[in-house]
């Protein structure tokens, strides 16, 4: 019986992280060189261990599934000190959209939920 109960433990808590879908994270200094050259860009700026960060990481992955055509990166805040500063993010998670040219248009602290993502990304990134 135990055998059994740890073996369905095990699929359960297997099935839970496939269920999970994460951002494959950035390094800035690649992003940063095709901001502003013809399209927009959103990037996520967070740590692996942030709640809201891991709940915006998950829906921009499904966003990022439906539309591969989109610029969705993830920045590690917490590996990328500096970057973060140099961007003026004062807390995790911070979303930041710059359009084509790469001017920053818009700015949010916190979990967006994905409704205002829809409707960001129908403004901005299309």
């Amino acid at each position: 019986m135990k055998i059994f109960i740890t073996i369905f433990l095990l699929l359960f808590t297997l099935e839970s992280f496939a269920e999970e879908h994460m951002l494959k994270e950035s390094q800035y200094k690649y992003v940063e060189q095709s901001i502003g050259k013809g399209k927009p860009y959103f990037l996520e700026i967070g740590s692996e261990d942030c709640y809201g960060c891991k709940v915006m990481a998950n829906s921009l992955s499904q966003v990022l599934q439906k539309n591969p055509q989109y610029n969705i990166h993830y920045i590690n805040a917490k590996k990328e000190r500096q970057v973060a500063k140099d961007l003026s993010v004062r807390m995790i998670p911070t979303q930041i959209i710059y359009d084509k040219d790469g001017v920053e248009v818009y700015r949010h602290i916190g979990i967006i939920n994905k409704e205002e993502l829809d409707t960001l990304f129908k403004k901005f990134m299309f």
